[in-house]
């Protein structure tokens, strides 16, 4: 199922998106989630309404060099156990929400990556097989990055932790096999001539989604909705003012976003 969060002219709810490219429409549920799905009964054009980031967040993790291509584009060696750090829920945004540049930065870059969504349960020092029970699905993310902030700083946090630098959406699938997807990434100015800046596999992550879920959950106790980034592939470019940024991966879908100047 997709599972997406919306505003209509009723408010905010959640639902279910139904359909294909020719014909989506969400359908409305009194419920979260994680929970048993009880539809309301009200349904609408997927067009009609406005997609936010799909879940709420305490805390948003990510996972830094988890491709091998990725960390030789910095002359970096890949980690011998997962590198994580933290982006803070002020920094999520959803689907066609702006990236704002701050005057801090004059080299901003995507990197777009899978993103795992925690399950109801929660997780807190689990096994592997723990991990996979623990995870409720998947969507899609961008961590954001000051990339001339983070060479310059000692931790990552001032450079992926700034108002909009982690889009997420458009909506989290369940029950989905993430073993062996394509990410694609893409920069452009004209929205329908975009360039292909990275182009990747899921299964050429150093750790697999069970390993980090695992990992993280050994150093905290993640809670139902948190968010796993598990790390980008090669091919990271500058965004800039202008530019609109797409992130896709095989069997969710797209998430685009425009770049503005926070001036």
């Amino acid at each position: 199922m997709r599972f997406a969060r919306f505003v209509h002219a009723g408010g905010v709810s959640f639902g279910v998106v139904e359909g294909d490219a020719s014909g989506l429409t969400i359908a409305e549920i009194g419920s979260l989630p994680f929970e048993e799905v009880r539809f309301t009964g009200q349904r609408w054009a997927l067009a009609d309404v406005r997609l936010l980031a799909p879940i709420f967040s305490s805390k948003v993790i990510g996972v830094g060099r988890n491709y091998a291509d990725h960390a030789a584009e910095f002359g970096n060696e890949v980690p011998k156990e997962p590198l994580i750090f933290i982006k803070p829920s002020t920094s999520v945004i959803g689907p066609n929400d702006a990236i704002r540049l701050p005057p801090q930065s004059q080299r901003v870059e995507e990197e777009g990556e899978l993103a795992v969504v925690i399950g109801a349960t929660g997780a807190r020092r689990l096994d592997r097989a723990g991990a996979e029970k623990a995870i409720f699905g998947y969507t899609i993310g961008n961590d954001v990055t000051a990339r001339d902030l983070q060479r310059s700083d000692p931790q990552w946090t001032r450079a992926k932790g700034f108002d909009s630098f982690c889009p997420i959406g458009p909506w989290i699938v369940t029950g989905l096999d993430v073993s062996d997807l394509e990410i694609r990434a893409e920069v452009g100015r004209n929205p329908e001539a975009m360039e292909t800046v990275q182009l990747g596999r899921t299964k050429d992550m150093v750790f697999d989604v069970p390993t980090l879920v695992s990992y993280v959950s050994h150093v905290m106790t993640l809670l139902p909705g948190d968010i796993i980034l598990t790390g980008t592939p090669a091919g990271v470019a500058q965004i800039t003012p202008g530019d609109t940024v797409s992130v896709s991966i095989q069997g969710i879908g797209e998430l685009r976003n425009p770049v503005v100047s926070l001036d």
